[in-house]
């Protein structure tokens, strides 16, 4: 596992051309100047660019299909934040298109080893205390870069996604799903968020 309780494939080899690039990285970005964003794509490695064009083309499949986005397993935000942007970039004025973020932002929560697996623990992929404010300002920032600044169009859901799954299908009666994505890698929350949105799921979801 890594320093964040990540699960790791990487090898020696692997781990130390991270490691590079990211010195790389954290040397260049102030000699980056204003154009930083451009220029650390510089870094961006095939596995990063690979998650970008997957979520590119479902939400290219997505587009025409009336209802929020929900994503189950946030962590770092990385997913909401690429979310935020295609939608920016596909549907520019389309307020309606809502993006909902849930996550305990205190990584797994009651484990099962039956079902989930000895090789992870509770708190497995936990962030820091009190990020979820941070990655909310950060979210704000992308939201003012695209069309429509002035409607917040996303909501960050804390807590277990068992629990609060149901909750937010209780007080949202009226809501449909365009696109679930589900990134909580243990089987209970999984299961429980699914069955929560199955009846607001709509042809082509």
């Amino acid at each position: 596992k890594t320093e964040n309780k990540e699960l790791t494939k990487r090898s020696a080899h692997e781990k130390k051309n991270i490691d590079a690039i990211k010195k790389f990285h954290l040397k260049h970005i102030e000699k980056w100047g204003g154009s930083w964003t451009h220029h650390s794509l510089v870094t961006l490695q095939r596995q990063s660019i690979s998650r970008i064009l997957y979520y590119n083309e479902l939400y290219q499949k997505m587009v025409g299909v009336p209802g929020c986005i929900l994503e189950f397993g946030v962590q770092w935000g990385a997913t909401l934040a690429q979310l935020i942007s295609l939608r920016g970039i596909y549907e520019p004025y389309n307020h309606t298109r809502h993006i909902y973020g849930f996550d305990s932002f205190e990584g797994f929560i009651n484990v099962d080893e039956k079902k989930d697996g000895s090789h992870i623990d509770d708190g497995d992929y936990c962030v820091y205390r009190g990020y979820e404010k941070s990655l909310e300002e950060l979210l704000r920032l992308h939201e003012e870069n695209c069309p429509l600044p002035h409607i917040q169009k996303f909501s960050l859901i804390k807590g277990d996604a068992s629990i609060t799954s149901k909750n937010w299908a209780n007080e949202n009666r009226h809501a449909i799903v365009a696109m679930a994505i589900f990134d909580m890698d243990i089987y209970q929350p999984t299961k429980d968020a699914l069955e929560a949105i199955k009846p607001k799921l709509v042809k082509g979801s």
